[in-house]
């Protein structure tokens, strides 16, 4: 696999695809676990033009860190997500560009069921 890759102070990279090696598959198959479409659909409300990503440790998942681990590579590897060392901190950030340029309308079509699905189902639970 040909990867864009983001260095590391340490110089570790992380792998993530270039765009035209995005499949629909894999973003199909990594937004389709509920704890991963929790993390796109905060990231994708929470970043702004201007924000350089939200890290890890902002998202307080109801899983071990190695799960946690595992989902952002899952999201990474993908191509949803580009995840960028500052200092000791990894910056996640939804590759929004990317995304809408290879599947129009794909990302905001399932944040948008996402969000109806979750009304539903709170609406349900009272």
């Amino acid at each position: 696999m040909t990867t864009a890759a983001a260095r590391t102070p340490a110089g570790r990279t992380l792998a993530h695809p270039d765009r035209a090696e995005i499949r629909l598959e894999a973003v199909l198959h990594a937004l389709s676990d509920p704890m991963r479409l929790a993390v796109v659909r905060e990231m994708a409300t929470a970043q702004g033009a201007d924000s350089p990503g939200l890290s890890c440790s902002h998202f307080d998942l109801p899983v071990t860190k190695s799960t946690s681990t595992h989902h952002f590579r899952v999201l990474r590897e993908s191509g949803v997500i580009e995840q960028v060392y500052r200092g000791t901190t990894k910056l996640n950030g939804l590759r929004r560009d990317d995304l809408d340029a290879l599947f129009p309308g794909l990302l905001d079509s399932v944040l948008d069921a996402a969000t109806r699905q979750a009304d539903r189902l709170d609406g349900h639970a009272g």
